[in-house]
């Protein structure tokens, strides 16, 4: 039975998408720490793999690297890899490599699929496939985090913001990035769980704070 929209089974689309995991599930936040360290970022602050973990213990600066390089992973997915699909490949494609990136850093098979929350790679895919959207989303989470100075719901902010700005955009014609940005906004809500836990407690630390534990929100 065909499916319903342009994408067709290849080795190439395969190897695109396969691709587009494995790279996504690198862990470079906790490689980084490890080789510069010597200590397991699973261990330390929150226990996430992700750049703003590794920023506590690596410092801004290096802890910008692992934020880029997390970042890079979702772009190189969606401005790249999914190429390999094919000349006809197109927006489905390109999103479906974008989503498989960021569920390798979310459910990395190298460390059991035990992961970070998604949002740095969301956002290097989200920009290779339309800046503008990202812009919006990007806003958003400035207005949160100069407001509120949570960086959790900045980052629940822009999940949210994503898949309404591209409706906006796109209109009928982007139905696939606006699923694909719907699915990261739920998977990034589910992956804030124990932020909001703590937000209705009023013990989610706010940006600066070295009180506390706060979950990794760019991770």
């Amino acid at each position: 039975m065909p499916l319903p929209f342009a994408l067709t089974a290849s080795p190439g689309l395969f190897l695109a998408l396969a691709g587009s995991y494995l790279l996504g599930a690198i862990p470079f936040g906790l490689v980084m720490v490890k080789a510069i360290k010597g200590i397991d970022l699973r261990t330390v602050g929150s226990g996430n793999i992700g750049a703003t973990n590794a920023m506590r213990v690596l410092g801004k600066p290096l802890g910008l690297v692992a934020f880029l390089l997390d970042w890079a992973k979702g772009f190189v997915a969606s401005y790249f890899l999914w190429r390999l699909a094919g000349q006809d490949a197109g927006l489905v494609e390109q999103v479906l490599c974008g989503t498989l990136a960021v569920i390798g850093h979310c459910f990395p098979v190298y460390l059991g699929f035990r992961g970070g929350k998604g949002v740095a790679t969301a956002s290097g895919s989200i920009v290779a496939i339309d800046p503008v959207v990202f812009v919006c989303g990007g806003l958003v989470w400035l207005l949160l985090a100069g407001t509120a100075r949570y960086v959790s719901l900045a980052s629940m902010g822009m999940g949210i913001a994503f898949p309404i700005a591209a409706q906006i955009r796109w209109g009928r014609e982007g139905w696939p990035l606006v699923v694909g940005l719907v699915a990261l906004m739920l998977l990034i809500l589910v992956r804030h769980k124990p932020n909001i836990v703590r937000l209705m407690q009023g013990t989610e630390p706010k940006m600066g704070s070295k009180k506390g534990k706060e979950g990794s929100s760019r991770g």
